[in-house]
């Protein structure tokens, strides 16, 4: 996997999305988003039916089934966030993405973390497997920031499959007092 340090302004994305970016992450604004998260929500939603029909069509385990498809459908990108006092440092793990499968959506108090990668099981023909563990091709995260961060600044890098955040805290709102002006 290649080394993504360098970063750069991110270019054609809304002011609110603005990102300074690893030279390959692919910013994005988050109403860009919309169409892939109902297209993953659908494959969800199809799977979990699946399941609902080979369990013999018993009504009951709705829940059950959802979070079986889920699960299997997306990868839960684990993520640490550290309030650095004049930042926040966010860690997630991507493993198997590259710069070309993810996209990144930060606006002030709100991170979206979206990828999909194309992946291909090859077996010789007389393969017979006794255990096959497989993992998610998409993954999706979006995470409540505690606090606003500056979306002209943030910058990201992938390395080893970890994608990196560093977000710096918006600035306080400023208290202005009201003075009487007399005539």
């Amino acid at each position: 996997m290649p080394d993504s340090t360098a970063t750069q302004p991110a270019q054609g994305s809304t002011p609110s999305a603005n990102v300074l970016t690893s030279t390959s992450l692919k910013p994005v604004p988050k109403s860009a988003l919309s169409d892939p998260i109902a297209e993953i929500y659908n494959t969800i939603a199809r799977r979990a039916f699946e399941i609902f029909q080979d369990n013999g069509s018993v009504f009951g385990n709705d829940l059950e089934n959802w979070l079986q498809a889920e699960s299997e459908v997306l990868h839960p990108a684990h993520v640490n966030i550290v309030d650095e006092g004049d930042s926040l440092d966010v860690r997630a793990e991507v493993p198997g993405f590259t710069t070309n499968d993810l996209e990144v959506s930060v606006e002030p108090e709100c991170l979206t973390i979206t990828g999909k990668r194309e992946t291909k099981q090859e077996r010789e023909k007389d393969e017979k497997p006794v255990c096959s563990e497989c993992y998610a091709d998409e993954i999706l995260r979006v995470i409540d920031l505690p606090v606003p961060v500056d979306t002209a600044k943030v910058t990201a890098t992938l390395k080893d499959g970890v994608l990196e955040l560093q977000m710096p805290k918006a600035a306080p709102p400023k208290k202005v007092t009201v003075q009487a002006k007399t005539a």
